[in-house]
């Protein structure tokens, strides 16, 4: 099975034990989907649009919407790529960065839990198709992150689909996927937007992980 905008369940929901990790500070040791646009860009390339993002920036500091601030970043770095280049794209940048971003002691967990026969799954800010390579990567059972927009031609058309997947959207996404009376075994988190995950979890991994590439 691939993962590809969404993973498709092999058996019912509710019929194995979930154990739900977040993607950026926890599985990896910094933001993966900055990382993607800094490489993608180039160091030149990546100052420029930084700086002409500054204004968007500033806003961010009074209306604190994520969503909104990263929907300015798609439009500025990937506006008009074709979802197959960016597909092509991520597959390259998760072949290449994957040494260097991997917590060692967060995918002894990933093992584990995989050894109990827990389902795995990836929940996460970062947009689905960026991480779909790394999620391939480590074989998880789902990958449920934002979702970008791609217009008529199937290209980047700069906005979201749906909400930006953090806060109560990742419980929303995760028993959407695994039924309204989901209780994890184990969610695994780095901040904020990770609270209300662990929140419907046995074990509460909150920054735990601390181990370095």
């Amino acid at each position: 099975m691939t993962v590809g905008e969404q993973r498709v369940l092999e058996q019912p929901a509710g019929e194995a034990q979930v154990a739900a990790f977040d993607f950026d500070g926890t599985l990896t040791v910094r933001d993966s989907f900055t990382a993607f646009l800094r490489w993608r860009a180039g160091h030149g390339g990546y100052a420029v649009a930084l700086a002409m993002l500054a204004p968007n920036m500033v806003s961010y500091l009074f209306h604190r919407d994520r969503g909104r601030i990263k929907a300015h970043a798609v439009r500025q770095f990937l506006f008009g790529v074709g979802r197959e280049q960016l597909a092509a794209d991520a597959r390259a940048f998760a072949q290449a960065a994957a040494p260097r971003l991997f917590r060692p002691d967060a995918l002894a967990a990933w093992e584990d839990w995989k050894r109990k026969g827990a389902k795995v799954v990836i929940v996460t800010a970062s947009p689905t198709i960026l991480i779909a390579p790394f999620a391939d990567m480590l074989g998880a059972d789902l990958l449920l992150g934002t979702e970008l927009e791609f217009d008529t031609q199937d290209r980047v058309a700069g906005a979201l689909i749906g909400e930006n997947n953090r806060g109560m959207e990742k419980v929303r996404r995760l028993r959407q996927a695994f039924g309204p009376n989901l209780r994890l075994a184990a969610a695994y988190g780095d901040s904020s937007g990770d609270t209300e995950m662990l929140h419907i979890a046995d074990i509460k991994g909150y920054r735990v992980f601390r181990g370095r590439p």
